[in-house]
């Protein structure tokens, strides 16, 4: 009975010191993903004001892209790029710096991360040059669509060394991207939009959340946090609302 008891004692303890271990801390505030993209959000945000007031235009080289090109032939594709080298140069050199120290922080290795970064980087370019093509709006060539066929393609055919994931921090880009959309999001608009139409995006965003859940969990048997996740996706806005449910609600990334 002695020996039970020690044995259950020492399975709390260790269960404690488990605990202790994954408690939220202060490191976390430089350690996870999340806070990181908070803090460059806010800092691009005050350094967007403060560029704003100084009248300059250099946040607009960092958005440079393809995209908009609407080029016929290469050619014209080959003097975008020699036309803007510089800025391409300092776009790419600038979030290099910004996401390789973050990450690095975060306990990424700089020496696996510069080189995917660098893949990453040239495959978001094509993705926006193949975009920016004339005719591409008829097959509807836009790109996270024309990211997410290649990915795929990638994924399944291309045998990628491990050591590239480094720079795969499809999360971290993502959250990072959320908390800029919510910046560039006027309040206004909330206002001008009217009790009306605020109280029916609520009542249908929490109504399709709540069906959604119950379906999961007491038809489908669905994990509570996959039903989670599942209910906030599928009511409020996919992606961004899922990644951020999941933190809150400790999902797996599988259920993402």
């Amino acid at each position: 009975m002695e020996e039970a008891n020690m044995t259950t004692q020492d399975s709390w303890n260790e269960s404690s010191e488990v605990a202790k271990v994954r408690r939220p801390g202060w490191g976390d505030l430089y350690l996870k993903e999340d806070w990181w993209a908070i803090w460059i959000g806010i800092g691009i945000m005050v350094i967007a004001v403060l560029l704003f007031a100084n009248g300059s235009t250099f946040l607009k080289s960092l958005a440079i892209n393809p995209g908009g090109l609407k080029w016929t032939s290469f050619g014209q594709l080959t003097d975008h790029f020699s036309q803007h080298a510089g800025m391409y140069s300092l776009q790419f050199v600038t979030w290099l710096v910004v996401f390789g120290v973050t990450t690095h922080i975060m306990g990424i290795k700089l020496s696996q991360f510069v080189p995917s970064f660098v893949f990453l980087y040239i495959m978001a370019i094509i993705m926006f040059a193949i975009a920016g093509w004339a005719n591409a709006a008829q097959f509807n060539l836009e790109p996270p669509l024309v990211a997410l066929v290649v990915g795929l393609v990638i994924a399944n055919f291309v045998k990628l060394p491990r050591w590239m994931d480094a720079a795969f921090r499809v999360e971290y880009f993502i959250k990072l991207g959320i908390v800029l959309l919510g910046a560039t999001f006027p309040i206004t608009l909330v206002l001008t939009a009217g009790p009306v139409a605020i109280a029916q995006a609520t009542i249908i965003s929490l109504v399709t959340c709540t069906t959604i859940y119950f379906l999961g969990t007491r038809v489908f048997g669905l994990d509570r946090k996959l039903a989670a996740v599942l209910g906030v996706g599928g009511s409020v806005c996919g992606v961004s609302a899922s990644m951020a449910i999941a933190a809150s609600v400790g999902a797996k990334k599988d259920h993402l």
